[in-house]
């Protein structure tokens, strides 16, 4: 193999006049705490999924956020329509009964799906990023109900989002998972 020396031309130059960086803190008043998903724990109590979305861009579209679960809560099997990073910063989780303690980094590829996610005996702090359209689908419903059904637990409605006007909220979004015949 013959090394090319022609050296590499550089990319074009990505700056933007007028963008600047952005700067939030996780006690800003304008990045509140809010429920996601919600279930009844098999002793009548309410869990949930808390987040707090530290960036929402409509372009390119990207979400960021930091996500409390409450001990106990169990999340569908999903995916979303981007590229998607988790890292678990407290506490732990199973993805399809794999556990992950703090300091696990999960990468979800585009249309890849994982869990169910249930939360451990102390909860879970994650800080996640979407990088792309952040919304969700979801599959293997069966697995779901088994998660549930061993927490004891039974989903509640989704709670109300004020998603972005760009967006709309796809939370009960299924993907037909169904085997073609044959």
């Amino acid at each position: 193999m013959v090394d090319d020396p022609t050296p590499a031309s550089p990319p074009p130059n990505p700056k933007v006049e007028g963008r600047e960086p952005i700067f939030r803190h996780l006690d800003d008043p304008d990045v509140p705490w809010q429920a996601v998903k919600e279930q009844r724990n098999a002793d009548g109590t309410v869990a949930q999924v808390r987040e707090k979305w530290l960036a929402f861009s409509p372009d390119p579209q990207y979400l960021s956020i930091y996500a409390r679960y409450d001990p106990g809560m169990v999340v569908r099997r999903h995916g979303h329509f981007s590229p998607h990073i988790v890292f678990v910063l407290e506490g732990s989780a199973t993805f399809d009964g794999r556990e992950c303690p703090a300091g696990t980094h999960i990468e979800l590829p585009l249309g890849a799906a994982f869990g169910p996610i249930v939360a451990g005996a102390e909860g879970v702090l994650f800080f996640e990023v979407m990088l792309g359209d952040p919304r969700s689908w979801g599959d293997n419903p069966a697995a779901f109900d088994a998660a549930l059904a061993v927490q004891g637990a039974e989903p509640l409605p989704d709670p109300p989002l004020e998603y972005p006007e760009w967006l709309s909220d796809l939370r009960t979004h299924w993907v037909d998972d169904t085997p073609e015949p044959g």
